[in-house]
């Protein structure tokens, strides 16, 4: 089963641009060079100065034993841009890709959670509804469900092929959480949309 790490990053929009850089030419490689990495993604709003660095992982025991890697949070960089990091764990059940990344992909992120009894049922209903459904949506690239055991906590992932075709897709996303909020039980907490910046994220061989 395939895991991630899901980190929260913040800066000053003005400085923002300069710690993604920097995650991108001296994190992002360590972490792909560890037993275990299945690579990684960025996506970032930048006028907001909030970004998001995910790296996948081919079981949990890669994602726990890559975290002897400098924290996000102690970097140099991060504290000059006045920004914060904050990590999360989860597996991801679902992963769908349709081919290479796009130049211009645009991602829309809907946090949901539900009781954590019952996110086994949650997730095998989400795979029957959420992803059939949207995989047929002109623009479609790919899905990823992040989930925390534990807490109940959910990230939907979908990327699409541009802003013209994230756009398109609100209407049927919209009906897609509302019909997942009836099959699976999920409530939905928040839906976001970024820039996505790189991907190499990608199932095992």
């Amino acid at each position: 089963m395939m895991h991630a790490r899901f980190s929260l990053i913040t800066a000053d929009p003005l400085r923002l641009g300069g710690c993604l850089k920097h995650v991108e030419a001296e994190v992002r490689p360590g972490v792909e060079m560890q037993p275990g990495s299945l690579g990684t993604a960025m996506y970032a709003d930048a006028e907001l100065g909030l970004a998001f660095f995910e790296s996948c992982w081919a079981s949990e025991e890669a994602l726990v034993a890559s975290e002897h890697l400098p924290s996000l949070s102690q970097s140099d960089m991060l504290r000059q841009a006045a920004g914060t990091a904050t990590d999360e764990r989860y597996r991801l059940p679902v992963f769908e890709h349709e081919g290479k990344l796009p130049p211009a992909a645009r991602l829309r992120l809907t946090r949901m959670e539900i009781e954590p009894s019952a996110v086994a049922d949650a997730v095998e209903a989400y795979g029957d509804t959420a992803v059939s459904w949207l995989a047929d949506t002109d623009g479609f690239f790919s899905m990823q469900l992040l989930v925390n055991d534990k807490t109940g906590h959910a990230i939907s992932e979908t990327v699409w092929r541009d802003s013209a075709a994230l756009a398109a897709s609100r209407r049927v996303s919209a009906e897609v959480r509302a019909e997942t909020t009836v099959s699976t039980g999920w409530s939905i907490r928040a839906v976001e949309e970024y820039s996505l910046l790189f991907s190499s994220a990608r199932t095992p061989l």
